[in-house]
């Protein structure tokens, strides 16, 4: 199956030297000219740091811009009958996480068809 490139990857726990290889063999790929499949993906710490990125008011608000396409954020917060300013700033800290995109005009979106989250376990210790 092809990956969608419309989707947002986020990570928990996985090892730096995971995403560093991933990293080269698009570098490489891309030397040596092939089509790459496009990745965007968000590493976290553990579930903690994820969990208070992408709160349940967060997923919901992501859920809104889905379904109702871009919108301000006036709009948006009006929808899910929040105060502005909070809305305000889930958005903005959603943008660096780069779970929802402002485009120029000021209207607020969520980009992709999915939301992967990805959790690894610590390795089993040897007995």
């Amino acid at each position: 199956m092809k990956p969608n490139p419309n989707v947002l990857h986020l990570t928990v726990g996985e090892p730096m030297a995971a995403g560093l290889a991933r990293a080269a063999a698009a570098m490489k790929a891309a030397r040596q000219g092939k089509k790459m499949t496009s990745y965007h993906g968000v590493g976290f710490d553990n579930v903690g740091e994820l969990f208070s990125v992408f709160t349940p008011k967060r997923w919901e608000l992501i859920g809104a811009l889905r379904e109702g396409g871009a919108m301000t954020i006036a709009e948006l917060a009006r929808r899910l009958g929040r105060d502005y300013k909070n809305v305000y700033n889930d958005c903005e800290r959603l943008i660096e996480w780069m779970a929802v995109e402002k485009d120029e005009n000021g209207l607020v979106c969520a980009p992709y068809d999915e939301i992967v989250v990805d959790m690894k376990l610590p390795e089993k210790r040897a007995a």
